[in-house]
């Protein structure tokens, strides 16, 4: 067992960065630490995040703040900035999306116990107030970190990292069980050659 080089890692990375991102895009909502805001960028390009909306107060780039934690990633992740979080809520929601809180709110389950349907929009919020209650009509799932100690919580970017990679995971998972799985029409070709055959015997008779 061995340490990868740097020059191995960076091959690897560039493999992987051939894959096709993930149907999975995330809302930021009212996030105030910049520096928060670049640690989201660098895990969501480590998912595969196709997008990430930012609203509200939220910062964006290009800023050095961001910048610092986020390494680079701010140009690799597709992102766009709309003051209003509900307006873009609304149209991934018509676009078929399934809305996803990370919040503590009741009827919250654990993370580990949700299973994504592609495509997928998790939206994380402020550092103080969480997401905004006024999203909580738009969304069709919520889901939290269970903490064992004395703080319910974690740091936004701690969070998100967590959830989406649960979600980003059982998402590759499911591409890769789709790009194994045999066509449905191949199982139904013999049955219809057969029934084909008989008719022309019938015809022929």
């Amino acid at each position: 067992m061995r340490k990868l080089s740097h020059p191995e890692l960076l091959a690897r990375q560039q493999d992987r960065q051939k894959e096709p991102r993930l149907p999975f895009c995330v809302v930021l909502n009212d996030i105030r630490s910049l520096y928060n805001v670049g640690s989201i960028f660098r895990t969501a390009d480590g998912i595969g995040v196709e997008k990430i909306w930012i609203c509200g107060i939220t910062g964006f780039p290009p800023d050095t703040q961001i910048t610092k934690t986020a390494l680079g990633a701010e140009k690799e992740v597709p992102w766009e900035y709309r003051e209003d979080v509900r307006s873009v809520v609304r149209k991934l929601k018509s676009q078929g999306y399934q809305i996803v809180l990370l919040e503590q709110v009741a009827g919250s389950i654990p993370y580990q116990d949700y299973e994504p349907a592609a495509p997928v929009c998790l939206i994380v919020g402020n550092e103080v107030t969480g997401v905004s209650e006024k999203l909580l009509s738009l969304c069709d799932q919520t889901i939290e970190i269970e903490m064992a100690g004395l703080k319910n919580s974690l740091n936004v970017s701690v969070a998100f990292g967590v959830a989406a990679f649960h979600i980003g995971n059982l998402l590759r998972k499911d591409r890769a069980r789709s790009a194994t799985r045999p066509p449905q029409c191949v199982g139904r070709i013999r049955p219809l050659a057969d029934k084909a055959q008989r008719i022309f015997k019938n015809v022929e008779r």
